[in-house]
């Protein structure tokens, strides 16, 4: 039976017999300085330390990390986690053991000596938590480990990864249904931020889950403005958007190609944003070091194909870009999650045009795979197609291909909702391109592409148009009341309604088995208007309508008045970075350092009040927050308060979202 629960804005007291006194509530409150879980949080932890299975759906930023990590501390042995992510697993780590807890991974990085030191911890019980990659548990000897040692749990990340439906499809993960039969007394945790209907079912059966429990989170992520733009010259089109919304910020460009990846990045670079490639063209070291300054540095810019993004854990990225479609929606939600995890205004920007339908369409058709795959391919782009040509509020698109319930008015942070586009019956227009088509191969044999048909409709005698006299087609300019720029998007939206179709490797058009209704009258063609420009944005100002989105947008504004410290916290914060050689976000979130600055804590009892300071981490950097403070007063701390007491009162405030995932 699966269970439903919204993750809120921000956290909420679960209430229940005990739940104050628990043992995982005074776990996160020792470990990752929270005073309260928030949406079904403490109900997952509590089946799973109770020895029960789930399956765990909550996107990106919603904390689906602590629903692991604390089984794995209160329940005995060590907690080992299944995750794809070999090259952040050092990052993990070391976010782990800045909070105290006692965390390892063995995996292709390490040479014969580290491996064998992180074996001997694990089989000493001197571990809380150990990270394989999925292709290690094919290894015998991974398995004569596990079984020398106390595993408390299992926790299989990104485990839509299991699933050929998915986006992401990892044949590794297809061996982890072992991990019951070896080890039926030790729960199983499967987690994964994005899975429809099905990708949800075949988790479940692949994975051998079959009493599991499920909990499905609200897929909303209402400060992310989701924003698709027509597409015209999209580098220019990307500068404008970063100059003009996110000068300074860090984020992801996504295009589809290698090529296309190594010319953007050189473009913003040309034109004074730092930006870097990534690709699995480049070798190894190159992509280490890239994702390595994307981690540790502000503002920097990586311009990548899907390869990069999973299991990032930059709380502050603040916008994804896709320059290029993507090929589905499962796709496109995950990627554009990387942006906003904590939980303030960030973008989903994407330009879309004739060209990304035709040239997914020719991907799919020229393939491999067989015709199911083919059909599977299909029916994802349709989704994501229809998305893009959506008239209506595009989160309530999203939400409701993941089987959840739209707000009936519209979300008020996406384009469609900000600038409601116009409609416009385009059925004669519609008919005037299938015509073409028809023309074209009833009395001539021929096909082209868009770029022909176009020229037909405008009566364009081009050097191709003369040369297959096309001028003498009866067709030939009755398309004039349209501009070149109105007719791509008539066969664009034709295509995204399969009233046309994609032929072959020149990628000509043709008509579908609908197309005949069309051109009989029989149907109509409701049309998105193309807008004369992108739609202006308002997303650093506005949020999601309602409230949740706006009290975050409070929160991100500090008075003047107080900048002056948070930015001299920064600059410690990023000092003892570098020293550690760990992301700053490993020091303190943003999120935290407001907090602290708002609340000016003069001791290192009140800084341990603070949202998001555990006991580990007040005891390494409690002075030098208080310093940092005192310097600003001209005053030095509270030397009576610097050693903790053990019966600190439980934080006032509400803690912040958690960002381990």
């Amino acid at each position: 039976m699966g269970v439903t629960g919204g993750i809120s804005e921000m956290p909420q007291v679960t209430e229940g017999p005990g739940a104050a006194d628990s043992e995982a509530l005074a776990t996160l409150h020792r470990v990752f300085g929270y005073g309260a879980f928030r949406g079904e949080q403490q109900s997952i932890i509590e089946h799973v330390v109770a020895g029960g299975d789930a399956l765990v759906l909550m996107p990106t930023g919603g904390g689906k990390s602590l629903c692991y990590q604390i089984p794995a501390l209160v329940r005995p042995g060590t907690g080992v986690v299944i995750s794809p992510l070999i090259a952040l697993m050092q990052d993990q780590v070391d976010a782990l053991r800045a909070l105290g807890v006692r965390a390892g991974f063995i995996n292709s990085t390490q040479d014969f000596d580290e491996r064998r030191m992180v074996e001997a911890e694990f089989q000493a019980g001197e571990l809380d938590l150990l990270y394989l990659a999925p292709e290690r548990l094919r290894l015998d000897a991974t398995l004569d480990l596990l079984s020398r040692g106390k595993i408390s749990v299992f926790a299989i990340d990104e485990a839509h990864c299991v699933s050929q439906w998915g986006h992401d499809f990892r044949p590794d993960y297809l061996a982890l249904s072992l991990l019951g039969e070896r080890w039926p007394d030790v729960p199983r945790i499967a987690l994964t931020a994005t899975a429809t209907r099905a990708t949800h079912e075949e988790i479940t059966q692949r994975l051998n889950l079959p009493t599991a429990r499920h909990f499905v989170a609200s897929f909303d992520r209402p400060n992310i403005q989701y924003r698709i733009v027509p597409k015209a010259d999209p580098r220019k089109q990307l500068l404008s958007f970063l100059r003009e919304e996110h000068t300074g910020d860090a984020g992801i460009v996504y295009c589809l190609s290698r090529n296309s990846v190594e010319r953007t990045a050189e473009f913003l670079t040309a034109n004074g944003i730092q930006a870097v490639p990534y690709h699995a063209g480049l070798d190894a070291g190159t992509r280490a070091t890239h994702q390595s300054r994307f981690l540790r540095e502000d503002g920097l810019v990586v311009v990548a194909t899907i390869a990069f993004g999973m299991g990032i854990d930059k709380p502050d990225v603040r916008f994804v870009a896709h320059l290029d479609l993507p090929k589905s929606i499962e796709g496109y939600y995950q990627e554009t999650g990387r942006a906003g995890r904590d939980g303030l205004p960030s973008t989903a920007w994407m330009t879309y045009g004739l060209n990304d339908v035709i040239q997914q369409r020719k991907l799919i058709q020229s393939g491999d795979g067989d015709e199911a795959f083919r059909r599977r391919a299909a029916a994802h782009l349709d989704s994501m197609l229809a998305l893009c040509e959506t008239a209506q509020c595009r989160r309530g698109q999203l939400l409701a291909y993941f089987g959840q319930d739209p707000d009936a008015t519209g979300c008020g942070n996406c384009d469609t909702c900000l600038t409601p586009p116009e409609t416009w019956d385009g059925t004669i227009a519609a008919q005037k391109v299938l015509s073409t088509v028809v023309r074209l191969q009833r009395e001539r044999g021929q096909k082209f592409g868009a770029l022909q048909i176009v020229d037909i409709l405008l009566g364009k005698r081009t050097g191709k148009v003369i040369q297959f006299d096309h001028d003498q087609l009866s067709v030939f300019g009755i398309g004039q009341d349209l501009t070149e720029g109105e007719w791509r998007g008539v066969i664009r939206q034709l295509l995204a309604q399969g009233l046309l179709a994609v032929e072959g490797e020149y990628g000509t058009l043709a008509l579908t088995g609908t197309s005949g209704s069309v051109l009989r009258r029989e149907q109509e063609v409701p049309l998105r208007k193309e807008p004369k420009k992108p739609a202006a944005s308002r997303s650093r100002s506005a949020g999601a309508s309602g409230g949740a989105g706006k009290a975050k947008e409070a929160a991100a504004e500090l008075p003047g008045e107080l900048l002056p410290a948070f930015e001299a916290l920064r600059a410690w914060r990023a000092e003892q970075a570098r020293e550690q050689g760990v992301p700053a976000y490993v020091i303190f979130h943003d999120a935290t350092l407001r907090e602290i600055v708002a609340r000016r804590p003069g001791s290192v009892r009140e800084l341990g009040t603070v949202s998001g300071v555990g006991e580990k981490k007040l005891a390494t950097y409690g002075e030098g927050v208080l310093q940092v403070l005192a310097s600003l007063d001209g005053a030095a701390p509270d030397a009576a308060d610097d050693v903790p007491d053990a019966d600190w009162p439980e934080p006032a405030d509400e803690p912040e979202p958690d960002d381990w995932i």
